[in-house]
């Protein structure tokens, strides 16, 4: 992928930036999950609210209806409770967005909200009219709250296992994230991180053995040749000439083999094939293959990371 002049995804750190967006990524949808999960606690813990009110209501109207029968009506309360009733067993149903109460979709519930259906309606077509209370026989008023009590005891035990049951869910996929999130960290340690200690230290330990080299090894070879070159310019005999010569000679020879033991500190253990190196081809590769993050200029590039390091 190219921005102007400036190319991201590189061949060699490609791998890398896959890792740590996958971290970024991981740790949002742990955080996602969690904010749904929060938000979905509310919401049932709403639902059960509600429909633990429902069986108060129905409790109240038996009340309301009592006091009308027998002692003052207080016919506000008695419309308010019915029509909360009413309306609440349409909301547990249906919804509300204001609420934050999604439809329900369990059929379970909704069989005995079916069940319920027929006390309901009771309730709104008797208890509407406020001139018919009197007709209304309060044996069978008490009946019909005693089995909206029982079918609603049986729908809020039902709201709350289906709330443990989403919960545990929640936890779950929680669970399963944070130990992929902790894998993901842990095969950074393992395979990027300690790798580049590893290699920075080995580096250094390089860079050790060449100043060695430099300032024992190749320093002395050096002065003796500096100084064979000295005895060879005052030397007027041809036979010590020859042999200053094979002198220096030889010190070069030396000096070369030293060049060559520089240059193999240089490359030792660069042609090792290291796991993180085989796993991370690997990764390069499959990013090849669907052509994420390729560039027309691409350089090889293990070397080239640690030469920079």
């Amino acid at each position: 992928m190219n921005i102007g002049k400036i190319r991201l995804f590189k061949k060699g750190f490609r791998a890398y930036y896959l890792l740590v967006v996958s971290i970024i990524v991981l740790t949002f949808a742990i955080q996602s999950i969690m904010q749904y999960s929060l938000k979905k606690q509310r919401s049932t813990a709403m639902i059960v609210n509600l429909a633990g009110r429902q069986r108060m209501l129905s409790q109240r109207l038996l009340n309301e209806v009592y006091s009308c029968r027998y002692h003052n009506c207080d016919y506000a309360e008695l419309k308010l409770t019915l029509n909360k009733l009413y309306q609440m067993n349409g909301i547990l149903q249906n919804g509300s967005e204001n609420l934050g109460i999604p439809k329900l979709d369990n059929t379970d519930i909704m069989a005995n909200f079916v069940r319920l259906e027929p006390y309901v309606n009771w309730f709104k077509w008797n208890l509407s009219d406020l001139k018919r209370l009197d007709e209304i026989k309060f044996n069978d008023m008490r009946y019909r709250v005693d089995r909206f009590t029982t079918i609603m005891n049986g729908i809020v035990l039902q709201f709350q296992k289906k709330s443990e049951e989403d919960i545990k869910g929640m936890r779950i996929i929680e669970m399963e994230l944070a130990i992929f999130s902790v894998f993901i960290v842990l095969f950074e340690i393992f395979f990027i991180v300690n790798p580049f200690i590893n290699r920075i230290m080995s580096q250094k330990k390089k860079l050790e053995e060449i100043a060695w080299h430099q300032s024992h090894v190749f320093n002395s070879h050096m002065k003796n040749i500096k100084d064979l070159q000295y005895v060879l310019r005052v030397e007027k005999v041809p036979e010590r000439q020859q042999e200053i010569l094979k002198f220096i000679s030889e010190e070069l020879d030396h000096l070369n083999g030293v060049s060559k033991n520089m240059v193999s500190a240089l490359k030792k253990n660069d042609d090792e094939e290291m796991p993180h190196k085989v796993i991370l081809k690997k990764v390069e590769d499959l990013l090849d293959k669907y052509g994420i993050g390729t560039s027309n200029k691409v350089t090889d590039d293990d070397k080239v990371h640690s030469e920079g390091l």
